[in-house]
């Protein structure tokens, strides 16, 4: 019989795009963060994919400072791969950003691989009451925000992963994402298995339509070949609906409160791991296995939880 493909679920638990007065469950402070990432592991999830945030007003921080918590929590009560960001928030510097993976040399970290418009300002139209006013300046400064992630900032954050042997979540959210990417492969600084998020549905990047979901992997199939694997990140309501088609197609799949803070129509997700409950579900019922951390750690060949630096 035909071996059964491992799917790997990575949950993204708090993320810089919602902010703590959209939702009750979304966590905030470094316990919270570290027992989302926790149940979201136990759930079913191989990878958790982290931010901080700052303990006073919960905005977004890439202080080492605010990750080391966290990062001790996890590492002592769970065998996840754990996935930094150097995302961090669009409103940072790439300095800043940096800072988390530089520090803790993790196994995983993500990567954007372009500059992009980032509106998060159509936000404002459905939230009127915000606890911090950080809140409301920072949707409404999207409007007019590039978020930086240029060729030089791209081969910086290359430079310091390959440096410690840290891989990255390469999150395209665009075709010309993905051009980046062969561009860098080919130059043998970003090095396979390239392990690609498609990110749809946020404002700036490619749609939601299930048509984009395909023109992605069209473009990824040939300008990538064989040596990538394919993860699928639906923004909002895109998140179930394009994970299971992502995942019909031979995709990994990405869940949790950074991409979407609903769980079905008008109904807010009580936590990451009722998220990655759902599409474990859904994977399972496609007669899909769910990897393991250390399963998705030999497929996208990682460097263990051994060698990293906390």
């Amino acid at each position: 019989m035909p071996k059964t493909r491992k799917v790997i679920i990575t949950s993204a638990v708090t993320g810089a795009i919602h902010t703590p007065s959209m939702s009750p469950h979304l966590p905030v402070t470094a316990d919270e963060i570290a027992d989302a990432a926790i149940g979201a592991a136990r759930a079913g999830a191989a990878i958790v994919h982290m931010h901080a945030r700052s303990p006073h007003d919960g905005r977004p921080s890439q202080d080492p400072k605010d990750f080391e918590p966290i990062l001790a929590k996890l590492k002592a009560n769970t065998n996840a791969v754990i996935n930094i960001t150097t995302g961090g928030s669009p409103h940072m510097t790439v300095e800043e950003r940096m800072r988390p993976v530089a520090t803790f040399a993790p196994e995983l970290a993500s990567l954007n691989m372009g500059s992009m418009n980032f509106g998060l300002y159509p936000m404002l139209e459905r939230s009127d009451q915000f606890a911090h006013e950080w809140e409301r300046e920072a949707l409404a400064k999207s409007r007019d925000l590039v978020f930086k992630n240029t060729f030089a900032d791209i081969e910086t954050i290359l430079d310091i992963g390959n440096r410690n042997d840290t891989r990255f979540e390469f999150e395209c959210y665009d075709i010309s994402h993905l051009n980046n990417l062969a561009h860098f492969h080919t130059r043998g600084l970003a090095r396979g298995p390239l392990f690609v998020q498609s990110v749809f549905g946020l404002l700036g990047g490619i749609g939601g339509h299930p048509e984009d979901l395909m023109h992605m992997r069209r473009t990824a199939d040939r300008l990538l070949g064989a040596d990538y694997e394919w993860s699928i990140l639906g923004a909002g309501r895109n998140q179930m609906p394009l994970a299971t088609i992502g995942a019909a197609m031979g995709s990994h799949v990405r869940v949790g409160l950074e991409d979407s803070l609903w769980i079905g129509p008008g109904q807010l997700a009580v936590s990451n791991a009722e998220q990655v409950s759902r599409i474990r579900t859904i994977l399972e019922a496609l007669n899909f296995a769910i990897a393991t951390p250390d399963e998705a750690r030999e497929i996208l060949d990682l460097k263990g939880a051994n060698r990293v630096g906390f």
